[in-house]
């Protein structure tokens, strides 16, 4: 048996833990530089707001409901993170983390010596006062039964957190009522591909023969037809290395100083390698992007994108920023209003065996690497960008993301600590 855990509403819950005078109230939390509601309470959802909606927009709702709005704030959801994950690993063993406010639970032989119900229900108590983050759970044979248990835990109060699906009636109870579009695994055109078929529900896709599936689809879409059917078959435990790393943003203001511009890019290309060590790979590619304000038509338009190819694959932010501004240097136009840039990390590999290169112009790899270790664990313990690169420019500039309703990182910087 699994069991996913699923905070509910995790980053407007964050805030109502800081902010207790948010009970019962509409809150919602906005997107990089303030554009769009990305998670929002059931409050807020009553007066009709909804998750993708541009704030300006709506701007009339939240201010004649008094809707309290705060800005995304990654450290403090990832500390919190953290702490939930901790709480479930003192009474579950293999515990995975699928995303910041999700966790699979491996329950495989738990259910000898517990009442796997109770016991979930029991931590998603601890959970809750530990912390006061709700959290729904679903138990299932499979994974992808196990988050369609958490959706109809969420959903539905009468579960009190938990729903179990551990039998062949609420398994087919639980595909009938199910929408066909929030199954995991269901992409948009494998949706189109089914409905083209005539399946309209979780059920009628499962009660599918395997000769069938394998014809018509994929092999994630007979994946996660063997999962409907209560066959484990997907392992999210695996490492998953990305083939590419991605990092980008729509700036505050719009800038057209070089200097300013790779500040950004260097600050991208930094968080890139950061990334790129955590999943202990390297690079060889480093592309560049920039681009001006599309929605000014009274301003010159701008995009362009460069690459740089390195000797060796490498993580080295050093490296790997150095070349990310000898590209911006090769597309940079003076006199356009940039809005936006980018660093992608292209030709991914694992950090061993890495193929040496008999020209190679650095000379101390090794001690290059121990030197971002030193770096990484410096940020780690102090906060991120204690250390930072000279041409990142300072804390506060035009370019930098706008959070005008940003909390304070109360779990990680002792000087934003909650003040009462």
């Amino acid at each position: 048996m699994y069991a996913l855990i699923d905070c509910n509403t995790f980053f407007a819950s964050v805030e109502r833990v800081f902010h207790p005078g948010l009970k019962r109230k509409p809150v919602v939390v906005l997107s990089n530089n303030d554009g769009c509601i990305v998670a929002l309470t059931s409050e807020a959802k009553a007066l009709g707001l909804h998750r993708g909606e541009p704030i300006f927009k709506v701007k009339d709702i939240v201010e004649r409901n008094g809707v309290s709005i705060f800005s995304t704030n990654m450290t403090l959801y990832a500390a919190m993170s953290r702490r939930i994950t901790n709480i479930i690993r003192r009474s579950v063993q293999h515990v995975e983390n699928y995303s910041i406010d999700e966790s699979f639970c491996d329950l495989n032989g738990y259910e000898a010596h517990f009442n796997l119900e109770e016991m979930m229900r029991s931590l998603a108590d601890r959970i809750s006062l530990w912390t006061d983050i709700p959290v729904s759970v679903g138990v299932a044979p499979t994974k992808t039964l196990a988050k369609i248990g958490s959706k109809f835990a969420k959903k539905y109060k009468g579960y009190r957190s938990v729903c179990m699906i551990d039998d062949e009636p609420k398994r087919r109870k639980a595909l009938e009522l199910f929408d066909l579009a929030d199954v995991w695994g269901i992409g948009r055109h494998t949706l189109e591909r089914l409905n083209y078929y005539g399946i309209s529900t979780p059920l009628e896709f499962a009660d599918k023969s395997e000769s069938w599936v394998k014809t018509h689809l994929t092999k994630p879409g007979v994946q996660t037809w063997l999962e409907l059917n209560g066959h484990p078959c997907i392992d999210t435990s695996e490492v998953y290395r990305n083939q590419s790393i991605c990092t980008s943003r729509s700036f505050g203001d719009m800038i057209s100083d070089l200097t300013q511009l790779e500040a950004s890019v260097a600050t991208f290309a930094s968080s890139c390698a950061n990334k790129l060590r955590g999943q202990n790979a390297g690079c060889k590619t480093v592309t560049v992007f920039v681009q001006s304000n599309r929605f000014r038509d009274d301003l010159p338009q701008y995009c362009n994108s460069a690459s740089t190819t390195l000797v060796t694959s490498t993580s080295d932010t050093l490296e790997i920023t150095s070349a990310a501004l000898k590209a911006l240097r090769s597309i940079y136009r003076p006199g356009i209003m940039y809005k936006k840039s980018g660093v992608i990390l292209t030709d991914i590999a694992p950090n061993s065996p890495v193929q040496q290169d008999l020209f190679d112009p650095i000379k101390n790899r090794p001690q290059r690497a121990e030197l971002m270790k030193a770096i990484d664990r410096i940020n780690q313990r102090f906060g991120l960008k204690t250390i930072q690169l000279a041409v990142e420019g300072e804390k506060e500039q035009p370019w930098k993301i706008k959070c005008e309703h940003r909390s304070g990182n109360y779990l990680t910087v002792l000087d934003e600590i909650l003040e009462v």
